[in-house]
């Protein structure tokens, strides 16, 4: 480059933004080593996945890069002219995580990666800048891969919520719609029996077969096939009475025999028995769908308070003592759907009584929330995921097992890698692993994986309060850097 026009370059470099402060001279050897190059608006400037070589100087126009988040790509990171982009000194990126189009019309100076001994040598204030920006494009990318994280959980939860939530308010609106259609034919019932004027070993009899209905489930209770027998015994024996064999239904899912039927038919007068059987089965019935809408009911509460306590929503983003045991149930009820859809058995294993861990509820549920998805996507139809927590001397230690096909082991170190997935595009955002790994290292913790075919284990260790290893450990800095 001519002697004239490394000048302006100079010129121009004194002028960007980020390098203001950087000396001249030190600029000269940036413009000397440099190399200008040109992008067209539009203009593809790499694939993901491409190796990144050089240091880019961004001297005008504006550039994007886009990652692939399972929906599609989207923009995680723009440079205008005053930037500086590519790989920097000391960063541990090698490719390009997303695609990378210019936007405007674009100018960068590019220093190839074979100067940076030669830059942090002799170039220390350029150096310095380099890292600042390092940190702070670090910072960028872990804070929007935690927010897109979450709003994919925020997606899973939605989903098993919604699908979870259906069954049991199904069941409250359809046996409420019944129990409503039910009480006059009850009212009616007691009304008839009232009018029979029952005596008082009449009115004994009655009251104990009602108290046998009130027994629960018959105990020869055990299939389908059980139940519609029992439906047809009683249904015989109603009809011989003269009562419609429709109430023997509500009678079979009671504890009441044709034993105490017979007891009570011969206390009772013929011409009162009919009105006694009616009331009884008309108030079993209602006391049956009362029962349904009460169970279906706490159904909905159990799933709104996991909810609840998985997304710690109505609690201060302040490190506290945490229950890992509570924090694991509700994150395997919030799950538990998906795995029923995949035909996935979850089971967990928790020692009981275990002291808390000091730290961010809703945090450490994204871990186990994060590891448990991933292992129910490794297990095949018909496969187990266990989670256990248990404590090994000063901490607690989790496991999430799953019986899949395991991890290549060439491709073991790459799982806490930002953007890789195993799964098919579309399917997986590659964060995941990466977000469950820096949340346990903010919370001074350990992960670890072991794989083999058939089992594959993630095993978080976090330290109890006042443990050694929780004074000497410090959080990992993570990141995409």
């Amino acid at each position: 480059m001519a002697s004239e026009a490394l000048e302006r370059l100079v010129d121009r470099l004194a002028a960007h933004r980020a390098l203001a402060a950087v000396p001249r001279a030190q600029l000269a050897w940036l413009a000397e080593r440099g190399e200008l190059r040109h992008f067209a608006p539009g203009e593809l400037i790499g694939h993901a996945g491409d190796p990144i070589d050089a240091l880019w100087v961004v001297l005008d126009g504006h550039f994007d890069i886009r990652v692939h988040r399972g929906g599609g790509f989207r923009r995680v990171m723009e440079w205008r002219g005053g930037d500086i982009s590519g790989i920097l000194p000391f960063s541990r990126m090698r490719n390009s995580p997303g695609e990378t189009r210019a936007i405007a019309a674009t100018e960068v100076l590019g220093l190839s990666r074979d100067f940076f001994p030669e830059l942090i040598r002799d170039c220390q204030e350029l150096t310095a800048v380099c890292v600042h920006v390092m940190l702070d494009r670090a910072r960028h990318f872990r804070s929007s891969d935690l927010h897109d994280e979450k709003l994919a959980s925020l997606g899973r939860l939605a989903a098993g919520l919604a699908h979870e939530l259906n069954n049991p308010a199904s069941a409250v609106a359809s046996n409420a719609v019944a129990l409503i259609e039910r009480l006059p034919a009850t009212e009616a019932a007691f009304r008839s029996l009232g009018g029979c004027q029952l005596s008082e070993p009449e009115l004994a009899a009655f009251v104990a077969l009602r108290d046998r209905c009130l027994a629960g489930s018959p105990v020869g209770f055990r299939s389908p096939l059980d139940f519609a027998d029992r439906i047809e015994a009683l249904g015989d024996w109603l009809k011989q009475r003269g009562v419609d064999r429709a109430e023997a239904e509500s009678l079979a899912e009671t504890g009441l025999e044709i034993g105490d039927l017979e007891r009570a038919a011969e206390i009772l007068r013929p011409e009162t028995l009919v009105s006694a059987l009616r009331a009884l089965a008309a108030g079993c019935g209602t006391r049956r769908l009362a029962s349904d809408i009460e169970r279906a009911a706490t159904r909905v509460h159990e799933l709104v308070a996991a909810v609840k306590g998985f997304t710690y929503m109505d609690q201060a983003m302040a490190p506290k003592p945490v229950d890992l045991a509570r924090g694991i149930a509700d994150t395997l009820t919030v799950l538990r759907s998906k795995a029923k859809a995949m035909s996935v058995q979850l089971g967990a294993r928790i020692e009981p009584g275990l002291p808390p861990v000091i730290g961010l509820g809703g945090e450490l549920n994204q871990i186990w929330a994060n590891l448990i998805d991933n292992a129910i996507d490794a297990a095949a139809p018909g496969g187990e995921v266990e989670v256990s927590l248990e404590r090994q001397g000063e901490a607690l230690v989790v496991r999430v097992v799953d019986d899949g096909p395991g991890i290549p082991e060439d491709l073991r170190a790459r799982v806490f890698e930002p953007f890789f997935t195993t799964k098919p595009v579309g399917e997986g955002t590659g964060l995941g692993l990466v977000i469950a790994h820096h949340l346990v290292l903010q919370h001074k913790g350990g992960i670890d994986i072991d794989s083999r075919p058939g089992r594959t284990e993630f095993r978080v260790t976090l330290p109890l309060p006042g443990s050694t290893d929780e004074q000497a450990r410090t959080p990992g800095r993570g990141g995409s850097e």
